[in-house]
């Protein structure tokens, strides 16, 4: 059944054999976008106000946000580096304190 030059006799067998393929990759992969969905809820827990707040890192790191996970960085004119994941960003600010941004 189906195009006579067909590569798998099913969709069954199509997903089997690009999953055994991609299996070491979508380890690593799966794994990376569980942490950065994990920091982007707990950057998104925080009311924004205006699109931003303040927090402490003591407060991050206890509801488990990971500082080494970040999908951009964006740095002003003047020199202030955000850390972003997607949309919602921090600044690390003076004494442990830092602020909540949303990019529009």
């Amino acid at each position: 059944m189906g195009r006579v030059d067909k590569k798998f006799c099913s969709d069954y067998c199509r997903n089997a054999y690009n999953n055994k393929i991609n299996k070491d990759s979508k380890n690593l992969v799966r794994n990376i976008n569980n942490r950065l969905r994990k920091n982007y809820r707990i950057l998104d827990s925080f009311p924004l106000r205006e699109g931003k707040t303040r927090t402490t890192r003591t407060r991050l790191l206890d509801k488990g946000f990971d500082f080494d996970f970040i999908t951009n960085l964006y740095t002003t004119k003047k020199g202030t580096t955000y850390y972003f994941v997607y949309d919602l960003g921090y600044l690390p600010l003076d004494n442990e304190q830092y602020m909540i941004v949303k990019r529009e």
